[in-house]
C-alpha cells in the first residue's frame, strides 16, 4: 500500500503506530505507521484487497488492531471525532431518508433536551449549585455543538447535495445508488468530524456529486485520508502489507511506483544470480577439497603437497562462501509478486459471443416508463453496438439496464428484445452471496462454479480472466473486499459472454489498473454493450453512442 501526500504540518492530528491486521485467512497490515497532519490531504492507494478499507476502519476506532495503536491528537478540548464513509451505506434500506438524518443528529438532539432538561431544573432550583454546574455543562456541550442550527444546516446539506427534492418517507433502499452515497456523505458531514475518512467516496456519485466531494476535500482543514486507487506493496504470502510513503501529485507517484519497482526487480534478480553463484561455489569447492579428489596431471609428491595446501584454501573459501550464502538467504530480498492483470475475452479459453443471423435490430424500446423512477425514453441498438447511459443521480440508469435485462417491467411502453439473445447484468451493488443457503462458509472456487456450473468452470478457470490471484480462489466469499467481490462477479458474468453486456457503474470498488483494462475489454468486446456510468474516465474515451437521461420532473 502507498501513502500519497502533500502539505506537511509540524504538528500530529491523525498517527498510526505498527499497526497489524490478521484476519484468519491471512494477514493483512504489517507494521503500518504514517502521521497526517492538520490540513493534509492523504489518498491511500492500493489494490483491491490490499488492506485500505481495514486500515480506515482501525483509524475510525471500529477495528481494534493486533498490535499498534491509532490516534487522533487535537479537536475540540482534546477530543476529536472521527467520521469514516463507508462504501456501504451506514443505514438500513428499510430506514426512511428522514430516519437515517435523524438517527445522525441524534446526539445534537439529545444535547439540546438536555439543556431544556437542566434549564428547568434550575427553575425549579435556582439556589442549587449542582443544578447549576449541570445545565452550565449542558449548555456548553450544546453550543459546541452548534445544536440550535442543526435544522438549517440539514435543510443546506439537503439542497447542496441534491437531496432536498427525495421525500423524507422514501425509503434509503429505494433510492438509486448515487442518491444513497449523497445521503450517505450528508450524514457523515452533519457529524462534522475532526478527521474525515473517505472509503471511495465518489462510487455512484454524478459530476455535481463529485464536485461536493472534490470541494470538501479542498477545503476543510481537517486531514482527509481517503481510498483512491492502484498500488500495494506485499513482501510475500501471509506476509502482510506494509505502507510506502510518496509525495506529489497521482501522476508523480505512478512514476515513482513504476521506478520502484524496476528498483525492486533488478534488486531481486541480481541477488538470486548471486545465490546461485554461491551454491555452485560452494558445491564445487567441497567436492575439490574432498579427501578422495584426485588431480589428474599431478606426480604423487605434488600431489600431497598441493592438496594440503588447496584443502586449507578451499576450506577457507567454502566457510566464507558459506556464511554469504546463509546471510544472503535469510534476509535476501522477496520475489516482487506477480500484478494481476485482467485478460478481458482474449484469454484461452473464453467462450466467444455469436452474432445474431437477423439484420434487424438486437433491441427496441418505445417510450418505456417507469413513474417516479424513469421518465419515458425510446432508443433501438443492432449488433455489436455501444451505448453509454449518462444522467445525474436518480434519473433512472439503473431502471433502464433493469428493464433491458428483464428484471424490472415498464409501467407503460413497450420493449422488445431479439428472441434467444442472451443477457447480462452486472449491477452496481456488489450481490454476490458469502454463504451457502444453509449457512456454511463458502469459498471463491465454490462460488464461482455454483454460478457458471462446474463443466463450464473446468472449461473456463476463474484464473482465466486474471482478475483474483490463486490464493484467492479458496478463501471464503465473505473474506474478500468490496472490490475483489466485484472481480468475482465479471468473472462469473465473462465466463458465459451474453450477446447483450449490460454494465452498470462497472468501474466501482475497482483498481485503476483493472478500470483500464476493463475499458479495453469493453472496446474489444464482440457483443453488444450497453454501460451506465458516471466515471469520468470512460466519458471521455467513450467513441460510441450516448443517451443521456434527465430525472422525471415531479411537476
Amino acid at each position: 500500500m502507498a501513502v500519497s501526500s502533500s502539505s506537511p504540518s509540524a504538528s500530529a492530528h491523525l498517527r498510526i503506530d505498527a499497526v497489524s491486521v490478521s484476519f484468519p485467512d491471512r494477514r493483512v497490515l504489517t507494521d503500518v505507521s504514517f502521521v497526517v497532519s492538520p490540513g493534509d490531504r492523504v489518498g491511500l492507494i492500493g489494490e483491491n484487497g490490499s488492506g485500505k478499507s481495514t486500515l480506515l476502519r482501525v483509524a475510525a476506532g471500529l477495528l481494534s488492531p493486533d498490535a499498534g495503536a491509532a490516534r487522533v491528537v487535537g479537536g475540540q478540548d482534546g477530543t476529536s471525532a472521527v467520521g469514516l464513509l463507508h462504501q456501504e451505506a451506514p443505514f438500513a434500506p428499510s430506514m426512511t431518508v428522514h430516519e437515517a438524518i435523524e438517527t445522525t443528529v441524534a446526539p445534537i438532539r439529545a444535547a439540546v433536551a438536555a439543556v431544556d432538561h437542566s434549564a428547568q431544573a434550575l427553575a425549579e432550583a435556582p439556589q442549587d449549585a449542582e443544578v447549576g454546574r449541570a445545565y452550565a455543562h449542558a449548555l456548553d456541550v450544546a453550543e459546541r455543538l452548534d445544536a440550535w442550527s442543526v435544522d438549517a444546516r440539514i435543510s443546506t446539506m439537503l439542497v447542496g447535495l441534491g437531496l432536498a427534492s427525495v421525500p423524507g418517507e422514501r425509503r434509503t433502499g429505494e433510492l438509486s445508488g448515487g442518491q444513497r452515497s449523497r445521503l450517505s456523505l450528508a450524514w457523515l458531514l452533519l457529524r462534522d468530524p475532526d478527521v474525515l475518512l473517505l472509503d471511495e467516496p465518489t462510487n455512484h456519485l454524478d459530476d455535481a456529486a463529485t464536485e461536493v466531494v472534490t470541494s470538501l476535500v479542498d477545503l476543510d482543514p481537517a486531514p482527509i485520508p481517503h481510498r483512491l486507487a492502484d498500488e500495494v506493496r506485499e513482501d510475500g504470502p501471509g506476509s502482510g502489507i506494509g505502507v510506502t510513503r510518496f509525495s506529489g501529485t497521482y501522476s508523480d507517484y505512478l512514476v515513482s511506483r513504476a521506478e520502484a519497482r524496476l528498483r525492486w526487480e533488478r534488486r531481486y534478480r541480481d541477488e538470486q544470480d548471486e545465490l546461485r553463484r554461491l551454491r555452485a561455489g560452494v558445491q564445487d569447492n567441497q567436492q575439490v577439497g574432498h579427501v578422495n579428489w584426485k588431480p589428474r596431471t599431478e606426480s604423487r609428491i605434488a600431489k600431497k603437497f598441493y592438496g594440503d595446501r588447496n584443502a586449507k584454501v578451499v576450506a577457507r573459501r567454502v566457510n566464507d562462501a558459506r556464511a554469504r550464502l546463509e546471510t544472503l538467504e535469510k534476509e535476501q530480498v522477496r520475489r516482487p509478486p506477480e500484478e494481476l492483470a485482467f485478460a478481458g475475452l482474449t484469454a484461452s479459453g473464453v467462450p466467444t459471443v455469436t452474432s445474431p443471423e437477423d439484420d434487424g435490430p438486437l433491441l427496441t424500446a418505445s417510450e418505456v416508463h417507469v413513474p417516479g423512477r424513469l421518465a419515458p425514453v425510446s432508443l433501438a441498438l443492432g449488433a455489436g453496438d455501444r451505448l453509454l447511459v449518462t444522467g445525474a443521480n436518480g434519473a433512472g440508469k439503473s431502471t433502464l439496464l433493469r428493464l433491458i435485462s428483464g428484471g424490472l417491467a415498464p409501467v407503460s411502453g413497450t420493449l422488445n428484445l431479439l428472441s434467444r439473445q442472451r443477457v447480462g447484468l452486472l449491477g452496481q451493488d456488489v450481490t454476490i452471496a458469502l454463504s451457502h443457503e444453509d449457512g456454511s462458509e463458502r469459498t471463491v472456487s465454490e462460488a464461482y462454479t455454483e454460478a457458471v456450473g462446474a463443466e463450464r468452470a473446468e472449461r473456463t478457470p476463474l484464473s482465466t480472466f486474471g482478475l483474483l490471484s490463486g490464493s484467492d480462489e479458496h478463501r471464503p466469499v465473505g473474506a474478500l473486499s468490496l472490490g475483489q467481490r466485484r472481480r468475482l462477479e465479471l468473472a462469473i458474468l465473462l465466463a458465459d459472454p451474453p450477446e447483450l453486456l449490460l454494465l452498470d457503474e462497472p468501474t466501482n470498488h475497482l483498481s485503476l489498473p483493472l478500470v483500464t483494462a476493463l475499458e479495453r475489454a469493453i472496446g474489444e468486446y464482440p457483443g453488444t454493450v450497453v454501460i451506465a456510468s458516471h466515471d469520468r474516465w470512460i466519458r471521455e474515451r467513450w467513441a460510441g453512442a450516448r443517451l443521456d437521461l434527465e430525472a422525471e420532473s415531479t411537476g
